[in-house]
């Protein structure tokens, strides 16, 4: 594990314990800019810290992007993406199905993902090359040949709010084409489930970068196809994704197409 690895690791698992101390004792939510859903609550505040905190110990010279705190300046060969509380209006029920995502991009290449689901205690790791685990273990997509028989998941961010960008053609015609589709609400996770095998296939529209980043590298590392809606190569910073184990991936561009 090198030292990169090593420390995003741990920001995400104290992090993660942050998130399952203050689980009952929200005292803040709010939404962020003028969104519907889009919602921050103080333990989003604490873990960012924890994380930037530990980067900037071991890390000072580099670059971080955070979903609360945004951008700080720093050498922009390598800069870490963070999201600290992914499925945060879950979080802000009760639902349990949130987490810490942990990316790093070197060269504006993804090098490193790290995700950790502090619910199942799940921990989600994937080095550039080296491949992806979950708890030490290796991780590989599903087998599944046909749409029909795919089980899907997707989301509906926020920004979607007033758009006629929606998402919601995309899902009727994915429902009427495989198994079924699921719905949780974290994007971070859907991807992960995409790489474990869980799900065969997952897209979203007009995610942010730390939506992504680490999950995008977990799921190549586990062997799946990443790309953007027309089947093009993904830019995280663009929005729009597509991944799944690779066999489905045509059948599901071409019902993207559609809409």
């Amino acid at each position: 594990m090198t030292s990169v690895v090593k420390v995003a690791v741990e920001a995400a698992l104290a992090a993660g314990k942050i998130q399952a101390e203050h689980v009952d004792k929200i005292q803040s939510i709010s939404e962020k800019s003028g969104l519907r859903g889009d919602v921050v609550t103080e333990v989003d505040l604490l873990c960012e810290k924890e994380i930037i905190n530990r980067i900037q110990n071991f890390f000072p010279e580099d670059a971080i992007l955070a979903e609360e705190s945004g951008e700080t300046l720093g050498n922009l060969s390598k800069k870490w993406i963070i999201d600290p509380l992914d499925g945060s209006l879950n979080y802000s029920h009760g639902y349990p199905c949130y987490c810490v995502s942990i990316g790093v991009e070197h060269a504006g290449e993804l090098v490193v993902g790290v995700v950790f689901n502090p619910n199942l205690d799940e921990l989600f790791v994937a080095e550039k090359g080296q491949g992806a685990t979950l708890n030490g273990k290796t991780i590989k997509v599903s087998a599944t040949k046909t749409l029909e028989k795919s089980l899907l998941v997707t989301g509906f961010s926020p920004k979607i709010m007033g758009s006629e960008d929606d998402n919601l053609k995309h899902f009727c015609n994915f429902m009427k084409s495989c198994q079924a589709v699921r719905r949780p609400g974290s994007a971070a996770m859907d991807l992960c489930y995409t790489a474990m095998g869980r799900f065969d296939g997952f897209w979203e529209a007009c995610l942010s970068s730390w939506d992504m980043a680490a999950g995008v590298l977990i799921v190549s590392e586990a062997g799946g196809q990443v790309t953007d809606f027309d089947g093009g190569p993904l830019s995280i910073y663009e929005g729009h994704i597509v991944t799944t184990n690779g066999r489905i991936h045509q059948q599901m561009v071409e019902i993207l197409a559609r809409s």
